[in-house]
């Protein structure tokens, strides 16, 4: 008559040894993971409290840029003066005159920036990406202002600055600052249209604020959206970032916050390391808008969203690319909108080495036969040829027409990259054939000798960081925004 409880104590002290035992493993592997990680740097443990959050007494982007000045002051007395001065070869952008020096550029294109046009046409805002700075797409907006625009570059909170900057702002904050750039906008063109261009995670805070327009008549609408590389949809892993970061804070270990960290931050106007809450911003964020469209595409709540050309390469690394036509394309109504894909480089015959075939997925959008926006393909004229055409097939028509491009494949190049989308090929220190610069470039580098030795990793030299079809890309923006 004792054996039930007998055997339900043996149960409870074999599951109790079970959790034990999971617990022990899981605090080996955390040992294991910390231990692999190098020594956290004044750059990774720095608190600037002057970043602006939605908490912040601001109340215009005049004061957005007044508490701006005074983080970029924090991060001289905080992280700058802390630091030893560079040598002569250094490339270290934490220490003043190194090659990777923001403070060598003519302009810190960390900060935010305004080009004011005369009597403009437009407003454009830019939007960079997570990790990045407003210098990624600096150079459409020089074209924009040229072609009529005034343009404001939004230095994103927690950006610009040190990457733990990165580890406790939220999306929320972000989107904070990208309304408040946007009533700048308003007010300095009046009735003119304005338009938001968003790379990366700017991409998915620019369909955000589209949507949370329809829904709020005091913000500014948006006339269009210009999208390159968007982020709609990341890797569901994103979602364990939130875990692994609360329990860093659980435990007092601050490694457990980083992803990545890097003892040399060589890029002047992009983060190397890696905060975890990169991964829980982006999450939710993404799944934010997702619930938003699925919401208002169920009725007619998505007929006054602004028209959006997208661009994309067929392979990502860092955002799930099909995720902008399941969670955006396929639910917008038919008003204009375009979704550009970069193919493979076919004459570099790479197929047989890819993971997955790219191929599949453009032959499955051809033939979806209530599409309702244009699809463009940039691809090989010839398979056995560089030069590219781009091929579009409108909606509701079966056959491509097919757009002179004059551009075509560099030798070397099998595809373009998430990060590749922005960046001109003379950019000054992404590009392949780099405009003379006052400091590092890092778009042809691509150093040989043992691997696992150096501080920029084989992988990071080998992935594109320009895009060969770049111009093609900014005529093709200049004309979408009708600023020809």
């Amino acid at each position: 008559m004792n054996i039930l409880p007998r055997l339900a104590h043996r149960a409870v002290r074999l599951l109790g040894c079970a959790g034990m035992g999971a617990l022990l493993a899981l605090l080996v592997l955390l040992s294991l993971y910390v231990k692999r990680l190098p020594d956290l740097q004044v750059w990774h443990t720095a608190v600037l409290d002057a970043e602006y959050t939605r908490e912040s007494p601001v109340t215009s982007f005049a004061e957005y840029l007044a508490l701006e000045d005074r983080l970029f002051a924090q991060l001289d007395r905080e992280v700058y003066a802390q630091t030893r001065p560079a040598g002569a070869f250094s490339i270290n952008r934490y220490r003043r005159g190194s090659l990777a020096d923001p403070a060598r550029w003519p302009t810190n294109w960390n900060r935010s920036f305004l080009l004011q046009a005369e009597n403009a046409r437009a407003a454009v805002l830019l939007l960079h990406g997570l990790t990045d700075a407003p210098y990624s797409l600096r150079h459409l907006g020089h074209r924009l202002h040229r072609a009529g625009a005034t343009v404001l570059g939004l230095r994103i909170p927690g950006h610009g600055t040190v990457p733990s900057g990165l580890v406790d702002v939220d999306w929320q904050d972000m989107a904070a600052a990208v309304q408040l750039a946007m009533h700048q906008l308003s007010a300095s063109v009046g009735g003119r249209p304005i338009h938001i261009v968003g790379y990366s995670n700017g991409a998915a805070l620019a369909v955000h604020y589209a949507l949370a327009a329809l829904d709020d008549a005091r913000l500014p609408p948006v006339q269009s959206l210009v999208l390159l590389s968007p982020e709609i949809g990341v890797a569901r892993v994103a979602a364990l970032a939130v875990w692994q970061a609360r329990l860093g804070r659980l435990l007092g270990i601050e490694k457990l916050e980083w992803d990545s960290v890097k003892l040399l931050e060589y890029e002047p106007f992009k983060y190397g390391s890696f905060a975890v809450n990169g991964g829980t911003l982006t999450h939710e964020l993404t799944r934010q808008i997702q619930r938003r469209l699925g919401e208002l595409a169920k009725g007619d709540g998505l007929q006054d969203m602004p028209r959006v050309l997208s661009f994309s390469s067929v392979v990502d690394a860092t955002v799930q690319a099909p995720a902008v036509i399941s969670h955006l394309f396929n639910l917008l109504p038919a008003d204009g909108n375009e979704l550009v894909l970069f193919d493979i480089n076919r004459q570099a015959e790479v197929e047989h080495l890819l993971t997955w075939d790219p191929g599949k997925m453009i032959d499955a959008l051809r033939q979806v036969p209530q599409r309702r926006y244009a699809l463009t393909l940039v691809t090989n004229a010839d398979p056995a040829a560089p030069q590219v055409v781009a091929r579009q097939w409108l909606p509701g028509q079966g056959r491509a027409r097919e757009l002179p491009v004059g551009l075509q494949w560099p030798a070397g190049v099998y595809s373009l990259s998430h990060v590749a989308l922005p960046f001109s090929p003379e950019d000054p220190v992404y590009g392949g054939d780099p405009d003379p610069g006052p400091g590092i470039q890092l778009g042809n580098l691509a150093l040989r000798g043992e691997r696992g030795v150096l501080a920029i990793s084989a992988a990071t030299q080998l992935r594109l960081r320009w895009n060969p079809f770049y111009d093609w890309l900014e005529n093709r923006t200049v004309q979408f925004m009708g600023l020809e």
